[in-house]
């Protein structure tokens, strides 16, 4: 058994196809079946089954493909870990961000970033957080920018700031003469949050004391872009939270939005880098955030210093 032979059956198990995974990984595909079997023989199990029409992977192929992306891991970072030694601050970067982070976060830093980290090949992505600590676990990014605790193990973190959240309300709200809003005092029917998987949205519920699975009175939208939420609130259909990173320098949103600060203490997040605790580059995580902190978004100034 070696490296090659687990590249196989991760490829074949994540394509579901022997054709396609041959092309990924740039073989034959009869070499490809046949290293494949040659490894099944040395088992002693099926790890695929096969017909005309599909490949599906058996239960036993399941444990061994988890713990050959373990292994293939190990090794990317066993090569990364001899790469950082001779040269900290060079290779590449995948870095993912959550959405309601990365189009007021990412403006501010990639300039600064690629002066920092001049030799880094850097890649942008943008997912949502359960989704980003799964790529996180299995590889396919090295970093992201998260607002919420790590809930998956192996996962490590540096704190970055605190953001306010800001109460978004349309003009003529009965709340407009109010410079600041008890967010509790907010009818949860008038919410309007992003769709599930959001953290934001999450975070939001849980500030008004609204059960999010129970989606009453109309509060779910299924949204995934904060900007047609603050359309909706600027057409009358409801009230929002927004970051304070969203906003515009003089604090505010869109025509037809009026914008207030939340009484309440917990109305922000805590955002964070994270990254697995494995990962050797260290020294490029440490300037990420080092770019991060000196180039804050706008309405975003609270460090945090645990």
């Amino acid at each position: 058994m070696n490296l090659r032979d687990l590249e196989y059956v991760v490829a074949v198990a994540e394509e579901e196809h022997f054709g396609r995974a041959s092309e990924r990984c740039n073989v034959s595909q009869p070499a490809l079946s046949g290293q494949i079997k040659k490894l099944e023989d040395q088992l002693g199990v099926d790890l695929f089954e096969r017909t005309n029409r599909r490949v599906a992977i058996t239960p036993i192929g399941i444990d061994v493909v988890e713990r050959a992306k373990r292994l293939l891991l190990i090794s990317e970072e066993i090569k990364l870990s001899t790469a950082a030694y001779a040269d900290p601050l060079s290779g590449r970067l995948r870095l993912g961000t959550i959405p309601t982070i990365g189009p007021y976060l990412l403006p501010n830093i990639l300039k600064p970033l690629k002066l920092a980290l001049s030799k880094v090949q850097l890649t942008l992505c943008e997912d949502q957080t359960a989704n980003l600590e799964r790529r996180l676990c299995d590889g396919d990014i090295d970093a992201a920018i998260t607002a919420t605790d790590v809930a998956q193990n192996g996962l490590a973190e540096i704190p970055l700031y605190d953001e306010p959240f800001k109460v978004a309300l349309p003009d003529g709200h009965a709340f407009e003469a109010q410079k600041a809003i008890d967010v509790t005092r907010i009818d949860t029917a008038e919410l309007l949050l992003l769709k599930d998987g959001h953290c934001l949205s999450d975070q939001v519920a849980k500030l008004c004391g609204l059960a999010r699975e129970a989606n009453a009175n109309g509060v779910d939208t299924q949204s995934s872009s904060l900007e047609t939420i603050v359309g909706l609130v600027a057409a009358g259909a409801g009230v929002t939270f927004l970051p304070a990173s969203s906003l515009s320098k003089k604090g505010t949103s869109r025509p037809g939005v009026i914008v207030r600060d939340a009484k309440n203490k917990a109305a922000s997040r805590k955002v964070r880098l994270i990254h697995r605790d494995t990962y050797p580059k260290r020294q490029i995580l440490a300037a990420v955030s080092a770019v991060i902190t000196a180039h804050l978004p706008y309405g975003v100034a609270t460090i945090i210093s645990d």
